[in-house]
């Protein structure tokens, strides 16, 4: 992991950003165990800080945790996978049709601005740098619905699929989907379109699933 970022204020920050880092980009893979003492001496840390910080990821179900054996990075089932994203496609399709109600020229720009580094992290095959800049796109058109309850539901069920946003992202044909995609809904947001959008949003979200859905033991 690299730890050169500068630390947030306490070690439980920090390592919990590190952990997040670690899963969104693969490196600790769906199942996969956290081996503790190996990680708290990595990080530079005791290890009272990453059991805080295991036990706010269990909480939003990104580990879990097994009697006599540990920590794991939580592995969904293809029921779970679809059923997260089925979720999502009803809240998330509410959440553009208010944000286009209330949409400015700034936030159109805004979201451009997202856009832009999404297709830059995308041409240096940046995973990491990706997810988050996606999620920041995504996330910027939901909270223009004005309703931070529902914005806080969506990001809580994108947490969840944290760990398989790196096997979608890695993947450069997923990658230049993703940024066309993008570019069509903006498209129909500059237009006011919510239908057209959702609609878009809808293609782009089950593109994720199917590909997620032929990687996964059935």
């Amino acid at each position: 992991m690299d730890t050169g970022r500068g630390r947030p204020p306490t070690a439980q920050q920090f390592v919990l950003g590190e952990l997040r880092r670690a899963i969104t980009t693969g490196r600790l893979r769906p199942g996969a165990p956290i081996r503790q003492d190996a990680l708290a001496e990595e990080l530079g840390v005791s290890r009272v800080p990453l059991r805080e910080a295991l036990k706010t990821l269990q909480g939003e179900g990104l580990v879990s945790y097994r009697a006599h054996r540990g920590y794991f990075v939580e592995e969904l089932s293809l029921d779970d996978l679809r059923e997260v994203y089925r979720i999502r496609e009803l809240l998330e399709a509410e959440a553009v049709r208010q944000a286009v109600a209330h949409l400015t020229d700034d936030d159109l720009d805004v979201l451009e601005k997202a856009q832009r580094e999404v297709e830059r992290a995308s041409a240096a095959a940046d995973v990491l740098d990706m997810a988050a800049a996606n999620r920041t796109f995504h996330m910027t058109l939901y909270e223009c619905a004005r309703m931070p309850r529902l914005t806080r539901m969506i990001a809580s069920l994108w947490d969840a699929t944290d760990a398989y946003r790196s096997i979608y992202y890695g993947d450069d044909h997923n990658r230049r989907r993703v940024i066309d995609e993008h570019r069509a809904a903006l498209d129909a947001l500059r237009a006011r379109d919510p239908d057209r959008a959702i609609d878009i949003l809808d293609v782009h979200r089950a593109h994720a699933v199917t590909t997620l859905e032929s990687l996964m033991p059935h």
